[in-house]
């Protein structure tokens, strides 16, 4: 690691970015959605979605690793019952706008403001480039409540995102959780993990 990028700490601790020789590195935990817009947590993953915006668009020599948890699962693919995510509430609640009904990270909203993110910043998810079908044993990095109506409803929030240029290096991304309690993991999100071929 050559040095720090930032320029002044980040309030949450939400964001490490560092600079290596060949590549830029940036492991981010982003705010959830939540529920109700009058909680003001919608305004604040807006403001976080249009920052990453915003720092993607920015002209850097060296290609870009993002990890971490993104707390958005961007396509049908990325959930384990896309129905029941996209209709979920809260006590009854439905937003004002239906773009931001359902569980928080599948909203339709989030889903956008991520796709436009990877598109604009000429981004990749590396897993889903390396595994086009769904996987209901090892494909996702967070699990439900093993009680209740969440039980076995699982989500991929967990990413390795790289910049295009990078897509022929990739040679490996995969999710350590397994089954519908993502077994073999050790916090509420299985591990990630990426290979790639050397960068010089």
């Amino acid at each position: 690691m050559s040095r720090l990028l930032a320029s002044k700490h980040e309030p949450d601790g939400r964001v490490i970015l560092a600079e290596f020789e060949s590549f830029r590195l940036l492991n981010t935990y982003a705010p959830n959605n939540g529920w109700k817009d009058e909680e003001t947590s919608f305004q604040r993953r807006r403001k976080w979605d249009k920052r990453m915006l915003e720092f993607v668009l920015q002209t850097s020599d060296k290609p870009l690793i993002w990890c971490g948890d993104l707390n958005v699962s961007h396509e049908d693919i990325d959930v384990s019952h896309p129905e029941f995510f996209s209709t979920a509430k809260l006590g009854g609640y439905v937003p004002p706008n239906k773009e931001d009904c359902g569980q928080p990270g599948f909203t339709l909203a989030e889903r956008k403001r991520f796709g436009a993110i990877l598109r604009e910043g000429k981004l990749l998810d590396a897993y889903r480039f390396l595994h086009k079908d769904k996987d209901m044993e090892r494909g996702f990095s967070w699990s439900g409540n093993p009680v209740g109506k969440y039980r076995g409803k699982r989500m991929r929030i967990d990413y390795f995102i790289v910049s295009e240029k990078l897509k022929e290096k990739i040679v490996a991304c995969e999710m350590y959780g397994q089954g519908i309690e993502l077994q073999d993991t050790n916090s509420t999100g299985s591990r990630v993990t990426i290979k790639v071929t050397a960068m010089i």
